[in-house]
């Protein structure tokens, strides 16, 4: 205990995701489960539920293969990758052009998804070593209950490479299967507070082609705090390449709790976040238990989309609709002078990061002194993407 006599929380380790909200509120769409494709087709114009219908019918014919692949005949994690949510999602990112344009987008990602190694169970281990420094962690959930990723930039600790590419992108599926019931997106939280060695433009150019090409409407915000000169100039030299509706979506220097972005317990104390949780980054203690509860949660959707039939097109709310198995350790009850000597002031404390659920002001490349306006929290449903570059 403090000489004050305040006793803190300390967290090593992520969260499941929150029970589905009651009434629904503010979930990106309605969490009662949908029975058959007719209640999702009931919010479309006929026009776009004749599209809708043709891609799944595409999908889900017995003859079906990915085209470009030696063995295209689809794989389980592949049918079930392809949900009616899935679909719309990339039908609305194509701005409902046609059915066949976004067909081959999400063959286009399917492809990309095998090749990359999206499904390989080693990936967690090839990528453990751009984790071990914590420099991004998925922790919290914004008040629409989407996950958030938090990334740090002054904890890398490696070389440029590929394996940095598929570290993110790993985070991101693991952050996705984080996302309860009705929600479909991811916050990413940025801080530059202390000095980093800047992201090459190769790698932020490849990193957000793979996002705005095979994530369509899977980002809800990115919140960025502290930018530092040259990183603003580097935005602007990346901005070309960012889709307008993705650039919206940044917010420079939030104030994540006064916005309503987040509740103060979801929220990381330091770094300029202003939550109340304690997090100290310990590798040990939290990669293990959070690639498990990544897997038990996957594996748990994937035996109840199985118990639905195995289909392409399933409703993600109908496998997602389930108990989840927290399996992560209990915070410790630590004495707060004690957990700020754990955490090493900065350099060991993690940094969270909000969503949103306000309009999404244009965002502008930061000058340190304006971003007050509000995020957007539309949750991507009616957010339409373009196709050169995609919308996230």
């Amino acid at each position: 205990m403090s000489e004050n006599g305040n006793v803190g929380i300390v967290d090593y380790t992520a969260h499941p995701p929150p029970p589905p909200l009651t009434p629904p509120g503010l979930s990106e769409k309605p969490v009662t489960p949908a029975a058959t494709g007719a209640a999702v087709g009931s919010e479309l114009t006929p026009a776009q539920v004749a599209m809708n219908k043709k891609v799944l019918e595409h999908f889900q014919s017995e003859s079906y293969k990915i085209p470009g692949l030696k063995d295209g005949e689809l794989l389980e994690v592949e049918k079930f990758w392809l949900s009616s949510d899935c679909m719309l999602r990339y039908l609305r990112a194509t701005k409902w052009n046609s059915a066949n344009v976004a067909i081959e987008r999400l063959e286009s990602t399917l492809k990309w998804r095998r090749e990359f190694g999206v499904y390989d169970d080693s990936m967690a281990d090839l990528v453990e070593p751009e984790a071990v420094t914590g420099k991004m962690i998925t922790f919290g959930y914004d008040t629409h209950r989407r996950p958030a990723v938090y990334m740090i930039p002054s904890r890398q600790n490696t070389e440029e490479s590929p394996r940095q590419i598929q570290f993110t992108v790993w985070m991101l599926e693991r952050a996705l299967d984080l996302a309860g019931p009705g929600v479909e997106s991811v916050v990413w939280m940025i801080n530059f507070a202390d000095k980093a060695k800047n992201p090459s433009f190769g790698t932020a150019k490849s990193v957000l082609n793979v996002l705005q090409t095979h994530y369509p409407e899977r980002l809800s915000a990115a919140l960025i705090l502290n930018v530092p000169f040259l990183i603003q100039a580097f935005f602007k030299m990346i901005s070309p390449f960012i889709d307008p509706i993705t650039r919206n979506k940044m917010k420079f220097n939030p104030k994540p709790i006064q916005d309503g972005l987040f509740a103060a317990d979801e929220l990381f104390k330091d770094g300029g976040w202003g939550g109340e949780r304690e997090f100290v980054w310990d590798h040990e203690k939290y990669w293990g238990p959070f690639v498990r509860m990544c897997a038990e949660i996957r594996e748990g959707h994937m035996a109840r989309w199985r118990k639905l039939g195995a289909r392409v097109g399933c409703d993600e709310r109908d496998y997602k609709l389930g108990e989840v198995v927290d399996i992560s350790p209990a915070p410790a009850e630590v004495d707060a002078e004690a957990e700020t000597e754990a955490g090493d002031g900065d350099g060991d404390r993690e940094d969270a990061a909000p969503e949103t659920g306000d309009a999404v002001a244009q965002a502008q490349i930061p000058d340190e002194s304006s971003a007050t306006d509000k995020v957007s929290g539309d949750g991507d449903s009616d957010v339409d993407g373009v196709l050169e570059p995609t919308a996230v």
